[in-house]
């Protein structure tokens, strides 16, 4: 894809799914990656878990990068209900914030920053949202706070985004040629954002259907 295409695009929704039927785990048992423990509160662990196969990617994608570097991952599934409580949160803060705005815009403006929750990569296990650390765990400039709203950043959220120091683009650069070599999307108005196997995925590569669609974690997160 050239152009930047929202997840409310209806053609992410046209996506067939033909879910593959693979388990949710838990990334912190092995303790191959780093983890930031920033959204573990009151999530009862399910921002933790990944589709076994997303995980796999993301272990091989800790191999290709530069020496010195890690993946510090800071969220990977998120329940339904949360996915839709974040969307309609930020929903009513454009609707606030921008009055004379129909609905079809806010839902557009909305996905650049929260997915729609009846597509969302997360609820399927299928997204991850992380940054590059150092060898001993401390977070590298990737140009904005992670989470930051295209409001708040300027627009400087957006991956490819001008105005931006020379130091976190490389950082940037660095942390998409991996995580792209690995076989993950990203989505472009979050540099942070990364998917395999979700209905963005399919449509960015080209795929017939995507292989992950929504679902509830099957057990208790621990």
């Amino acid at each position: 894809m050239t152009e930047i295409i929202l997840m409310s695009d209806p053609r992410v929704a046209a996506v067939p799914v033909e879910e593959c039927g693979e388990r949710l785990v838990d990334l912190r048992r092995d303790g191959t990656l780093l983890v930031d423990p920033r959204k573990s509160e009151g999530s009862h662990g399910a921002f933790a878990h990944l589709r076994e196969g997303v995980l796999d990617r993301l272990r091989h994608a800790q191999t290709l990068l530069p020496a010195g570097l890690r993946l510090l991952f800071v969220e990977g599934y998120r329940p339904p209900s949360l996915q839709r409580h974040y969307f309609e949160e930020y929903a009513d803060q454009l609707r606030t914030e921008h009055p004379e705005w129909a609905a079809g815009r806010i839902h557009s403006a909305a996905s650049r920053y929260v997915s729609p929750p009846e597509i969302a990569p997360h609820s399927a296990g299928a997204a991850v949202d992380l940054t590059l650390a150092d060898r001993d765990g401390r977070e590298l400039d990737l140009g904005t706070r992670m989470n930051a709203s295209p409001e708040e950043s300027a627009g400087a959220c957006y991956t490819r985004a001008d105005g931006i120091s020379d130091e976190a683009r490389s950082h940037r650069d660095t942390l998409g040629t991996a995580l792209t070599a690995a076989g993950f999307v990203n989505y472009p108005t979050e540099w942070w954002h990364w998917s395999y196997g979700d209905r963005y995925w399919a449509l960015a590569t080209g795929a017939a259907a995507a292989v992950y669609g929504p679902r509830e974690l099957d057990r208790p997160a621990a």
